[in-house]
Parts: structure tokens; C-alpha cells; sequence
């Protein structure tokens, strides 16, 4: 199943880490909406956009970049803009929950996790944040995740910036609102990308955590999709500050 949202159609969307896992189907998403496309990553993604364009009828834009690179991560927005249009939603997709204990972090490693998992969402709302303002609008969408709600340890540095997403989230929603920019964090449960399967997901594990969701079924990176499509649409228009939680109701909120 799919929404329409005829307000997508043409629109300049920007994602980090849209070549892969959740980002992958983020982008397919929106070009199946008619939107602009244009994503970052790390690996080359040429295969991949050949492929959407084959699917979709419709190629994403992709740029190779190291988003703890912030030169080079502003540069992309910019590219993004002149291609597309004024950037009128940003993704903040690309993070990196890298398994670690308190003991085993230096300087070095705690530096690393918050350029990829904060600090590249903070510029990138900075430089976008004009790009919107001159067009009367937009929406950015923040990752972040249940983790830092469940408490979870074996990666103290990813929930820390979890946490802080959404700290900035609601202040920058407070801050940006007068100019029609709207900000929300998205915090999804345990979706089973490919990375996951090969590097964390054990039987023992999944089964601890599917007994924990109200929703019995493992979720995929499609099923986080619709959410972020209602938010960056006019739709959702007053909507900003919010954490949307897609977790097949692991935490509850309110």
C-alpha cells in the first residue's frame, strides 16, 4: 500500500545515507511520489540510482561525501539547490551505531560518533534552513531512535546523540517556525536493514525484542517509509517539534 501526497510531486528532497537501508527506501519513496531527489553517502551508488531510474522512471541525484566532512556536506546542499531547487525537505537519514563500551572510548572515537551522528544534522540544518526560509518554507526531518528511550547500553555515544536530536529538534522547530520550517524527529525501533542482519542481529536477540513490541512482526525498512513522507508533506503542516516513534510499539509515549 501507498498515499499520494500531490504536493510531493517536484518538490527538491535532500537525505543523507539515501543509497542504502532505510535511506534506500526513503529515496525510492519520494520517487515514487515525482520528487527531486538528491542523496549523499559514503560507497557509490550508481548502480542503485540506475536501478530506481529503471523502477520509478525517475533518477535520484547522488553525491559521494563523508558527512563528518562539513565543507564538503554544506557543498552537497548546495549542489542539491542549484540541480533541484531550493531544498524544501531535509533528511537527516546517515548514522552509525557502532557497538562500543564506556571503557574502550577515547577522544578520537567520541569525536567521530558525534560529527556522523549530531553534528552533521546540526549544519546541515544550518545551511539549509535559508534555502527554506527563501522559499516560504519546509520540513526537516531528524533521525533519531528508540534506544536512548529503552536505555539501551553497548553504544553509550549513538544514544547520546539520539537524545540530542531531539533536543535540537524542538528547539530548532521553535526557532525556525516563524519562517514555515517545520522540525520533527523521527525514532524508529529495530528495523532489520541488511547492515543489521549481517552485524547484529542474532535469533535470540530479534525473538527478546519482537516479545517486547505490541507488533509481533519484524520491522523492514519500507515500513518507516509513510512517515517521513507525511512529515515532509504539507499534510502534516502543523506538525513541528514532535517525535514520531515507528517501533511496532516497543515505548509508548505521551
Amino acid at each position: 500500500m501507498s498515499a499520494i501526497f500531490p504536493d510531493l510531486e517536484g518538490a527538491s528532497i535532500y537525505i543523507t545515507g539515501g543509497g542504502s537501508g532505510i535511506g534506500a527506501a526513503l529515496t525510492e519513496g519520494f520517487l515514487r511520489q515525482g520528487a527531486r531527489v538528491a542523496f549523499v553517502g559514503r560507497s557509490d551508488a550508481t548502480a542503485f540510482c540506475d536501478e530506481m531510474e529503471a523502477q520509478t522512471g525517475n533518477r535520484p541525484h547522488f553525491m559521494q561525501c563523508d558527512i563528518t566532512d562539513m565543507a564538503a556536506l554544506k557543498a552537497t546542499l548546495e549542489e542539491a539547490s542549484d540541480r533541484h531547487g531550493p531544498v524544501s525537505t531535509l533528511v537527516n537519514n546517515a548514522a552509525n551505531d557502532q557497538r562500543h563500551s564506556l571503557d574502550e572510548v577515547d577522544e578520537a572515537f567520541w569525536d567521530w560518533m558525534i560529527a556522523i551522528n549530531l553534528k552533521a544534522y546540526f549544519f546541515a540544518c544550518q545551511t539549509v534552513a535559508p534555502m527554506m526560509k527563501a522559499a516560504d518554507g519546509g520540513s526537516i526531518i531528524n533521525f533519531s531512535s528508540i534506544s536512548y528511550m529503552m536505555g539501551n547500553a553497548g553504544y553509550p555515544i549513538y544514544t547520546t546523540a539520539n537524545s540530542g536530536i531531539n533536543g535540537m529538534t524542538r528547539s530548532l522547530a521553535r526557532e525556525l517556525g516563524p519562517d514555515k520550517i517545520r522540525v520533527n524527529a523521527l525514532a524508529p525501533g529495530w528495523v532489520l536493514t541488511q547492515k543489521q542482519k549481517d552485524m547484529w542481529v542474532t535469533e535470540e536477540g530479534l525473538q527478546a525484542h519482537l516479545d517486547r513490541q505490541c507488533l509481533k512482526e519484524p520491522l523492514e525498512p519500507e515500513d518507516i517509509v509513510g512517515g517521513v513522507l507525511f512529515l515532509a508533506s504539507g499534510i502534516s503542516k502543523a506538525m513541528t517539534g514532535q517525535a514520531l516513534v515507528i517501533d511496532g510499539g516497543v515505548v509508548v509515549t505521551g
